[in-house]
């Protein structure tokens, strides 16, 4: 359809998995799962609802008569009620018991919470497959030496494993908050109009241990550890907030990272995949813009700033429930989503094809490092005899002359011939070339590489290595 808005989430951005999550199929089939469920509960707590009905119910779980659905909905302007009477129709042995006791919110909330927990697991499947990638860079340039920055500025060197794991370090955090709140999530059980399940009080004739089993028996049959123990006729709005919020969390790692990658490329060192026949500038034939970096970080952006809706919704809910949730969750929790997921399988395809140019980087290295050495320069230039406190006042002259020379002049750093030319030091340039190794400046890098995915990252993707192997595909 090109004469009304599609959503660039669906169009261009989130995969199929995560948009069959929150497709009307995936919603209207779980409301009937739902349905079947709360009958076969009621029937085993001893209402007169026989198997043949429940038997019809399952009969026709997938067979969705939108037609219907969609006629009577004009009529009664009542979505749930709507496919009440749809499902009632392909089955009337069973439809004087669909729906018995429960409100609209016992499918729209226990669905939303069930598609919430379908979808995180999916970001925890692709978080964990853009950490594996990670891992395998970080291990294959654990010893690269690389130019560190502080403020963008040239500071002590690093190694570009290393760095890899900053990035790696930060999705963990955001792994932990998600397998949290995953483990924490359940139904909101069959509540009625104002949480206090009146109506299934009347239906077991005031058998208050009925009525508890009711939320259980629910949970069980939908898979769930329990339903919330208290609510107003909604789950709690805040849980929506902790959803978006760990997604945000996502977003933010990811935003740093295609910071990172910018830079990088910028700089020559390290860049994104680019594609044979991938046009970087409509302008300027030569450009390799960081396209999918740059996309991101505009998609967390998004998700960054969607924090804000549920939050939102949550405290201005009145009392047991208002209405005006609906809208707004019906928007920023499935798009949420959907942009996470597209910003993850954009890092995924990024890691997978980066490309490293340790010739620019040993460059950018050694036009630094004889600033960084002077530490090592003077201690040599001790060894050999020199007064150290004059050393020291020498070599900050000698410095500021280099750092003038490549600032003012655009020369080369001549640091090292400058010493070598000082009788101060009593060092030939030789000698002083032997300290301009960059593997002597990375410190513990190396070894904090190894250390941190042998014991933090490898145990982690072993106990999740089934889900592992993901390729990520993107549309433009």
């Amino acid at each position: 359809m090109t004469d009304r808005y599609q959503s660039p989430l669906s169009e261009r951005y989130a995969s199929k998995e995560m948009q069959y999550i929150f497709s009307p199929d995936k919603k209207f089939k779980t409301w009937r799962k739902l349905w079947i469920a709360l009958a076969e509960a009621e029937k085993e707590l001893g209402l007169p609802i026989t198997e043949e009905q429940i038997e019809e119910l399952k009969a026709h779980q997938e067979e969705i008569n939108y037609d219907v659905a969609r006629q009577r909905e004009k009529e009664v302007r009542h979505d749930v009620m709507s496919h009440v009477f749809a499902y009632g129709v392909q089955c009337p042995k069973a439809k004087g018991i669909i729906h018995l006791g429960a409100t609209s919110c016992y499918v729209g909330d226990n669905t939303d919470l069930i598609l919430m927990t379908e979808a995180l697991q999916l970001v925890r499947k692709k978080l964990l497959n853009v950490i594996a990638e990670l891992a395998k860079f970080a291990d294959s340039y654990r010893e690269l030496p690389t130019l560190a920055f502080t403020h963008f500025q040239p500071a002590q060197p690093t190694t570009v494993g290393k760095r890899a794991t900053l990035w790696i370090h930060d999705l963990l955090m955001d792994l932990e908050d998600l397998e949290y709140l995953l483990g924490s999530i359940r139904l909101l059980g069959s509540k009625g109009t104002t949480g206090t399940q009146a109506s299934f009080l009347e239906l077991f004739d005031g058998d208050m241990d009925k009525v508890r089993r009711v939320d259980a028996l629910i949970a069980e049959k939908m898979g769930y550890a329990g339903c919330y123990p208290v609510s107003g006729q909604t789950y709690s709005r805040k849980v929506d907030s902790r959803v978006v919020n760990i997604l945000a969390g996502i977003a933010q790692s990811a935003h740093k990272f295609s910071n990172d990658i910018r830079l990088l490329q910028h700089l020559k060192e390290v860049e994104e995949p680019f594609e044979k026949s991938q046009i970087g500038s409509s302008a300027m034939a030569y450009k390799r813009n960081p396209m999918r970096s740059e996309r991101i970080a505009s998609l967390s952006n998004y998700v960054m700033a969607d924090v804000m809706n549920p939050m939102l919704v949550s405290s201005t809910q009145w009392f047991e429930r208002t209405l005006d949730d609906s809208a707004n969750k019906r928007l920023s929790v499935p798009e949420g989503f959907l942009a996470i997921d597209g910003i993850l399988d954009l890092y995924l395809n990024v890691v997978d094809g980066l490309v490293v140019y340790p010739k620019v980087i040993e460059k950018h290295m050694m036009a630094e490092l004889p600033f960084m050495a002077t530490e090592n320069i003077m201690m040599d230039a001790v060894k050999a005899g020199g007064d150290r406190q004059e050393l020291h006042e020498r070599i900050r002259e000698l410095s500021m002359e280099a750092g003038r020379n490549v600032k003012e002049r655009g020369l080369d750093n001549n640091l090292l011939e400058l010493i070598a030319a000082d009788s101060t030091f009593n060092l030939t340039i030789e000698d002083l070339k032997k300290s301009m190794e960059p593997g002597r400046y990375v410190g513990c890098a190396p070894v904090q590489v190894t250390d941190y995915l042998r014991d933090i990252v490898t145990p982690l993707l072993e106990e999740n290595k089934e889900i592992l192997g993901l390729t990520a595909e993107i549309n433009v």
